[in-house]
């Protein structure tokens, strides 16, 4: 039997709905909730990254949450390097490092090496250990140069890596990643990714959750798609694609787009999903089309937009993505 960083079975959390009721009527007392992650089961694996991708909303930071021991579960088992969540939560924490979404994981009115230095101590590490302990992160994240500033000057990419080594100044096992590169630049978001595989090969667990398609087939040993509190899929990055091999999935930039051309590309035998979105930047219409392999498809797709008197201004076939694995198990965008 595996012994596995993470064990989650049956795992549900319901919320109750608060209705907003004028103080003259009379308030309904049938309880109505809310399902955030419904029934859910997964087992992360020692030394691995495990992805969980979905959109916002999807039930990831709730799940995330509860393995941290910030949320009660409404029912289901979770266990942390064998250590049940709710019977022993101090224990499962010793075993945790968390960087959560959305969230103030440090204090912006200190300084980068006093919120290190507090951290440390609120974990039993003091003295010359601290201080070297907190040198070393802090050159490590490249934050030694600014370290005596107080975090509110720093930028997005520089309080995640605060963030970062706030969490592993206790030297956790695991690992927890609640969107880590949400609102970075584009180099900031790829230094931090950098910054996790090297964290992994050290032989850390880490929970991974994002909405970022690319993000997750990088970084993730496993990926668990999850959508509307439930898990629709869970493999390795390439045997989810894999499963998409008799799916072309093709892209097409459209001067137009209306009703009439979705049900006419929509007749077409072969194809599966549509998904159009309209780009500013260029002025047109991006059309993704997931349709089964055949010799003729392509030509009646072609064939179809053109009966619409509508320009086709870019064509392409191109590999499958995780976003198409999320789009044929759901029939829509993973940004929807």
């Amino acid at each position: 039997m595996k012994n596995y960083a993470i064990e989650v079975k049956n795992l549900r959390k319901e919320f109750e709905k608060k209705e907003k009721v004028p103080f003259w009527k009379k308030k309904n007392n049938k309880k109505e909730v809310f399902v955030a992650v419904d029934n859910i089961s997964f087992n992360v694996e020692k030394g691995e990254i495990f992805g969980f991708l979905g959109p916002n909303g999807a039930g990831k930071t709730t799940t995330i949450k509860m393995i941290s021991t910030l949320l009660m579960p409404t029912s289901g088992n979770i266990k942390v390097n064998g250590i049940d969540v709710v019977e022993k939560p101090t224990e499962v924490l010793k075993n945790l490092g968390t960087v959560l979404a959305g969230e103030r994981s440090t204090y912006w009115k200190l300084t980068g090496r006093e919120n290190l230095e507090y951290f440390a101590a609120m974990n039993g590490i003091r003295g010359k250990e601290a201080e070297e302990k907190i040198n070393y992160l802090l050159n490590r994240f490249n934050l030694e140069k600014r370290a005596d500033e107080t975090v509110e000057k720093y930028s997005t990419g520089m309080k995640q890596r605060v963030a970062l080594a706030k969490a592993l100044i206790a030297d956790p096992k695991i690992l927890i990643l609640d969107e880590p590169t949400s609102g970075l630049d584009p180099q900031s978001a790829r230094n931090l990714r950098e910054l996790i595989l090297e964290i992994k090969e050290e032989g850390r667990t880490i929970l991974l959750t994002t909405h970022y398609m690319e993000e997750a087939d990088e970084l993730s040993d496993r990926i668990a798609i999850i959508d509307h509190g439930k898990i629709i899929a869970m493999d390795t990055p390439e045997n989810l694609k894999n499963n998409l091999e008799d799916t072309n999935a093709i892209l097409l930039e459209l001067n137009n787009w209306n009703e009439d051309i979705l049900n006419e590309i929509k007749s077409i035998p072969k194809i599966k999903n549509v998904n159009s979105k309209y780009s500013e930047d260029t002025r047109k219409w991006k059309v993704k089309v997931h349709m089964e392999n055949g010799n003729n498809g392509v030509n009646d797709l072609i064939a179809g937009i053109s009966s619409t008197h509508t320009k086709i201004m870019n064509f392409k076939v191109e590999e499958a993505t995780l976003e198409d694995v999320f789009i044929n198990l759901t029939g829509k965008s993973l940004r929807e």
